[in-house]
């Protein structure tokens, strides 16, 4: 009876200790988790964090680890609906404790996005955007407990850019119900707001065209510079992404047609360049640009959506300090992406046209300055011309 009661006592002496994540128990229990465990590693993406003694609110720090270091895993737990992991850190101590799951990354996901970013590696950015709010990046355009690899945090004041590479127009779930609480009138009598449905079937009913943002969601696929998070590509949702179009082109949009893509087309000092930690949109010099446009109206053919419908280039004189259009096409029905081939004066920008049949051709825009020193554009024959 003695000898039950004294191993009774170790077995619960052993399990008090491994809670908490210290002591020789701790220590000498470490080795043989890790060899029954989860076998992974996990990658910093917190700024800073700690390791902790153990996941109590009284634990202690351990060790501070910064984004990119590699910790590998040795076991994990949820408590508190929190979940952690115990982690063994590669200081000279080979600290052991744990950290919050929410402060890593596994390695198995890390590699998912590093796949992602190998496919479109060559791909010239479409765009630079900004988070409007903290958000989740994502495996694939949908919203799913299963495919998020992390999530992105706003710093402070200091607005962190990022390079969108592509992007997919998702249909809206059209069994929503109201997106909003109803609203009441000063009786307080209460409105009914109508659904996506009602408002997307009274539409027709009036022959107004129905917009883009009404049927679709916008997903964002997204480049990560190293210093904004170890996973380098992934997928944002739109609503939570803004686009930095620049401030010398931003008011040129006109009515519905909104820019979605822009490559600039003069050179730019390395000294006028921006740091990724500062808004994208405040170019330092004004200059040249070819744009892509889009109107906010649905033009679905065979189930797909143009990524943009409209393409215009615009001249900067230096000279007299102004933009000048030197080419609008009329309407067009393109897919991303907008390549940028040449040096110097003489480029050429490349888009994929949908033709009459339904298939697409690359179309090749050359671009040169003429005797006097202005950009010109010669575009392909059949491109459509716009309406006077």
């Amino acid at each position: 009876m003695k000898l039950k009661k004294f191993f009774l006592f170790v077995t619960i002496l052993i399990a008090v200790f491994s809670l908490n994540g210290c002591g020789w128990i701790g220590d000498t229990f470490g080795g043989f988790t890790s060899m029954v465990g989860l076998n992974e590693t996990a990658t910093v993406i917190a700024p800073r964090t700690y390791i902790r003694s153990s996941y109590a609110v009284v634990a202690a720090d351990l060790l501070e680890v910064k984004r990119g270091e590699t910790l590998d895993i040795l076991d994990e737990t949820d408590y508190e609906k929190v979940h952690w992991y115990r982690v063994r850190a590669k200081d000279e101590d080979a600290t052991e404790g744990w950290i919050e799951a929410q402060n890593v990354i596994v390695g198995k996901l890390l590699e998912k996005s590093r796949k992602l970013a190998e496919e479109d590696k060559d791909l010239q950015p479409q765009a630079t955007a900004q988070l409007r709010a903290p958000t989740k990046l994502r495996l694939s355009p949908e919203i799913r407990d299963d495919n998020v690899l992390l999530k992105l945090e706003k710093k402070g004041d200091v607005e962190t850019t990022f390079d969108v590479v592509s992007w997919k127009f998702v249909p809206k779930a059209q069994d929503d119900t109201e997106a909003e609480e109803a609203a009441k009138t000063s009786s307080n009598t209460t409105v009914r707001r109508r659904t996506r449905n009602e408002e997307i079937e009274a539409a027709k009913q009036e022959e107004k065209p129905e917009e883009l943002e009404d049927r679709y969601d916008i997903w964002y696929k997204v480049r990560l510079d190293p210093s904004v998070s170890p996973a380098p590509s992934g997928w944002l949702f739109g609503r939570q992404v803004q686009l930095q179009v620049p401030n010398d082109i931003l008011y040129y949009q006109i009515g519905q047609k909104k820019f979605v893509t822009w490559q600039r087309l003069d050179t730019v000092d390395p000294l006028d360049k921006i740091s990724k930690d500062k808004d994208s949109t405040k170019v330092a010099k004004p200059g040249s640009w070819v744009i892509l446009s889009r109107s906010n109206f649905v033009k679905s053919k065979d189930g797909n959506e143009p990524d943009f419908d409209g393409i215009l280039v615009m001249y900067y004189d230096k000279y007299g300090e102004e933009h000048t259009t030197i080419y609008r096409s009329g309407e067009v029905w393109g897919k991303l992406p907008l390549r940028l081939d040449g040096t110097g004066d003489n480029k050429t920008f490349i888009v994929n046209l949908r033709n009459a049949n339904g298939e697409f051709e690359e179309k090749r825009f050359a671009i040169f300055k003429n005797a006097k020193g202005h950009l010109q554009v010669t575009p392909p024959p059949d491109i459509p011309k716009p309406e006077r």
